[in-house]
């Protein structure tokens, strides 16, 4: 493997694992040092995982309590919208919870229009921030991941953007919570947002990050875990059983680090 800017090898753990994705890897955050990896530079599909680098830019830009008005546009993405009304304004902080626990694509577009002015100079924002990070095999052609042709990484890239994500302390906030009520203007009044990720509640010092899913990417995970003061990050892409191999990596990386 060959050295990368934020993650870098080779791996220090080569024992084989049983795991279920064609594609992962564990990595010490910390250090960015690889402990486990399979097949990490092949391309694939990342479905909702693509919303990580949506919310890192547009945490940059955006104060938590600036106003973003709604875009038309919002109502008509694809699939999975929480139900963002045209027009109306919304707190940036609330639009955040609803794109990375509820996983919302109409809050993914209303925070990429926000941000970026339009939906595509922000994809291009996006590719340009790929470019800066060293990000090899990354391409995105969404702001959500909700359609795949042409929107592509790898578990070494999303490990490498996630290292970063992961220093914002706003997104580091959101992504560790399991749930939370927001208040809504009328006739809503109120949102309960229930975070994807049931690795929050499965693993012990589980701390995020980001569930996808569509029928072309198969079931993704990009999780983190934190023990005895060492935090870990695991990618798992097209996985039968996403959480049990985000599992046994994270437990993995753990043992290793005692070992070493």
């Amino acid at each position: 493997m060959s050295r990368h800017p934020l993650v870098f090898g080779p791996a220090v753990v080569h024992s084989p694992v049983a795991l279920a994705a064609p594609t992962g890897i564990v990595i010490d955050a910390r250090s960015g040092r690889i402990l486990w990896a399979k097949r990490p530079h092949e391309r694939r599909q990342i479905a909702s995982t693509t919303k990580i680098m949506t919310a890192l830019l547009a945490l940059r830009s955006l104060h938590p309590h600036d106003l973003v008005t709604v875009p038309p546009e919002a109502q008509r993405v694809p699939l999975v919208r929480e139900g963002l009304r045209t027009g109306e304004r919304v707190q940036a902080w609330k639009l955040f919870y609803g794109l990375l626990l509820y996983s919302g694509n109409d809050d993914a577009l209303a925070l990429a229009v926000a941000a970026g002015g339009t939906k595509r100079r922000f994809i291009d924002e996006m590719n340009a921030e790929a470019r800066r990070l060293g990000l090899r095999d990354t391409h995105f052609a969404s702001t959500s991941g909700v359609i795949d042709e042409r929107n592509y990484s790898s578990a070494w890239d999303l490990a490498a953007l996630t290292r970063v994500a992961m220093r914002n302390v706003r997104f580091r906030t959101i992504v560790r919570r399991k749930r939370i009520e927001v208040p809504w203007s009328a006739p809503t009044f109120a949102k309960v947002y229930v975070n994807k990720n049931q690795l929050l509640s499965l693993y012990a010092g589980a701390t995020g990050v980001k569930t996808g899913y569509t029928q072309r990417s198969g079931p993704c995970i990009v999780a983190s875990a934190t023990r005895r003061g060492l935090p870990l990050i695991v990618v798992v892409l097209n996985s039968r059983n996403e959480y049990a191999d985000a599992a046994r990596l994270l437990s993995l990386g753990f043992g290793t680090t005692r070992r070493t």
